[in-house]
């Protein structure tokens, strides 16, 4: 990342005390940047980022993406935001959806608008792969966000778009600190289906690809990394093995509410017409308007149909390669030296 990036700027990230929140606040302290605001809910987790941290560059901030008041307070001044605070468990938000409701697709609703109204000049929503064909109100809400953002950058002078991941490895409420915890305790591994398969990102590679998108987003983009998968089952078998534990017991717990067998980070809609950048992809708005009679029909033989991409076509890691990964994982090397 260019040093000089953020020279001199005002950042805030919402949800800032989260996983992603600190693994992209300690790539922002080591540019030029001006301030960083957090903005999140929880004062105990801000006070141990303060703590964390000690610098002189970081701002915290009380409040609520649900409470516009409380954003206008935070974003007076700001250049650009990182928006990442959501509600993320899947069956939480089946069992709550209106507080989904509430805070993914209202909440991502007024941070855009408050940060438009205060001229900020890019904003980055993170969204998810859940929001692709959503089944589950953590999905169906992330979707909505995304929508939210496509709509307003078709109109407003500040640039909106956004990232969509698959699972961030060893992140606050990720299955990796469940089964290590469990190995720990030495009681059986719980897995909803063994055959469950999942996009791998670690903590570097989402903050790589906010700032990819920071750095290439046009209006209403969303950008996904090209990401390996794995099934659930390997993936608890091969932390078994790292922490010398193959003979514990593993239990089958059945799919959770909301749940999918297997993720999809684009939609085969979206891979019609998404430009493919190598490492990435990038998903550019429709900014046609409704007034369709004016638009020359392209047919649908124009269009090359091609299949989803899911985390049960992507690249599967086997066991080892599972273990090579999961080994450079900080979360990991801290556990196994603990």
């Amino acid at each position: 990342m260019k040093k000089n990036l953020f020279k001199d700027k005002i950042l805030l990230i919402t949800g800032g005390t989260g996983s992603f929140g600190q693994a992209v606040l300690e790539k922002f302290l080591k540019t030029d940047v001006g301030e960083i605001r957090i903005f999140s809910r929880d004062e105990k987790k801000q006070e141990d980022l303060r703590n964390k941290f000690k610098n002189d560059k970081l701002r915290f901030y009380i409040g609520d993406v649900k409470n516009r008041e409380s954003l206008r307070n935070a974003l007076k001044g700001v250049d650009y935001v990182f928006h990442a605070a959501a509600l993320k468990q899947v069956p939480s938000c089946e069992f709550h959806p209106s507080e989904a409701v509430q805070t993914n697709i209202i909440g991502t609703e007024n941070v855009l608008s408050v940060a438009e109204d205060n001229g900020v000049k890019k904003v980055i929503v993170l969204s998810t792969d859940k929001a692709v064909y959503p089944i589950n109100a953590m999905g169906i809400s992330k979707a909505m966000a995304e929508k939210i953002m496509v709509a307003k950058a078709r109109q407003s002078n500040t640039i909106f778009c956004a990232t969509r991941y698959g699972n961030v490895m060893a992140s606050r409420g990720s299955v990796i600190p469940l089964f290590v915890s469990q190995i720990i305790k030495n009681i059986p591994i719980t897995l909803t289906d063994p055959k469950m398969t999942r996009f791998l990102m670690s903590l570097e590679e989402s903050v790589e690809l906010v700032l990819f998108a920071f750095e290439n987003g046009n209006k209403g983009d969303i950008f996904v990394q090209k990401s390996d998968a794995s099934s659930v089952g390997d993936l608890a078998q091969a932390l078994k093995e790292i922490f010398n534990r193959t003979d514990l017991e593993t239990r089958i717990i059945g799919t959770r509410h909301g749940e999918k067998l297997f993720e999809t980070l684009v939609s085969r809609e979206e891979l019609s017409h998404a430009k493919d950048l190598k490492k990435f992809f990038r998903i550019s708005a429709d900014n046609r308007d409704m007034n369709y009679s004016k638009y020359e029909s392209q047919g649908s033989k124009n269009i090359e149909l091609k299949f989803d991409y899911t985390s049960h076509d992507a690249n599967q890691l086997n066991i080892e390669e599972l273990k090579t990964l999961l080994l450079g994982l900080n979360y990991i090397s801290d556990k196994i030296n603990a």
